[in-house]
């Protein structure tokens, strides 16, 4: 089943590909548990810094698969079990990105449509190849993309994400990178290096300083400006201690590389 999610090691960055191309790497049942798989996987591999996710083929994941959802009306509850299940699910794999200790960069080309553009704004960061185009396209068959409003509303400003919730039109890259969906746009023949340079620039820092500041990011983003102050200067004072962040900081005072024992 992990085969549908091929994973491949380098070094100290893992890079994990949807392989189901003849679907457009469709998040059907099979595709969610091997992500799944996967996230579990690497969020126990101590070796691994940073991930890249992208997907074979003409795109990055054109969402549900609607087929699959189609036969789960099948059912005598005419797939209401089903649907809750698979949402949940879902929503499950979602959750597991920001969760992950290193950060995840989604290496996107071709489309990412609803779930698929759920998925983009799940990560970390973003790369996307020109012509690239972005879309929660449910509502033109009818289906309002509830779950991917979720991330969606949570990396591009309100009014942005529900016109294209309720427009069911796409945007560009250039257009995904100006109201924060994507950071940043390369040519298709470079994707994979521009994406690669990102992962390594973030591996090369401390791995350990990475990780707290990850879930700092995250635990910090929903509370109010004080509460969020007070976490952070908890979790500042944690890493201030370290042997490495006391390297680090005196060998930038003495302009030399730090000794850092990871």
């Amino acid at each position: 089943m992990t085969d549908l999610v091929e994973l491949e090691r380098r070094g100290v960055i893992a890079h994990l590909t949807m392989n189901a191309p003849g679907s457009l790497n469709a998040l059907s049942d099979a595709m969610l548990a091997a992500l799944k798989a996967r996230f579990t996987e690497l969020a126990a591999d101590q070796t691994i810094r940073v991930v890249v996710l992208k997907g074979a083929g003409k795109a990055f994941c054109a969402g549900h698969d609607l087929k699959e959802m189609q036969a789960g009306r099948q059912a005598e509850d005419k797939g209401r079990a089903y649907f809750a299940d698979l949402f949940a699910r879902c929503a499950e794999v979602m959750q597991m990105i920001p969760a992950l200790p290193q950060p995840v960069i989604a290496e996107v080309h071709g489309i990412a449509t609803a779930a698929g553009c759920q998925l983009v704004a799940s990560c970390d960061m973003a790369v996307a190849a020109e012509g690239t185009r972005f879309g929660v396209n449910g509502v033109n068959i009818g289906l309002f993309c509830s779950t991917p409003m979720v991330a969606l509303s949570r990396n591009v400003p309100r009014k942005v994400a529900f016109e294209m919730l309720t427009t069911g039109e796409f945007i560009n890259a250039a257009r995904a990178r100006e109201v924060g969906l994507i950071n940043r746009i390369v040519p298709h023949d470079a994707l994979d290096a521009e994406t690669s340079r990102l992962a390594e620039t973030v591996a090369g820092k401390l791995s350990a300083a990475v990780k707290i500041g990850k879930r700092a990011f995250y635990d910090q983003i929903t509370l109010d400006l004080a509460t969020a102050y007070d976490h952070a200067a908890g979790v500042m004072v944690e890493n201030m201690l370290w042997r490495d962040t006391a390297e680090g900081l005196q060998a930038f005072i003495e302009k030399r590389k730090p000794d850092w024992a990871e």
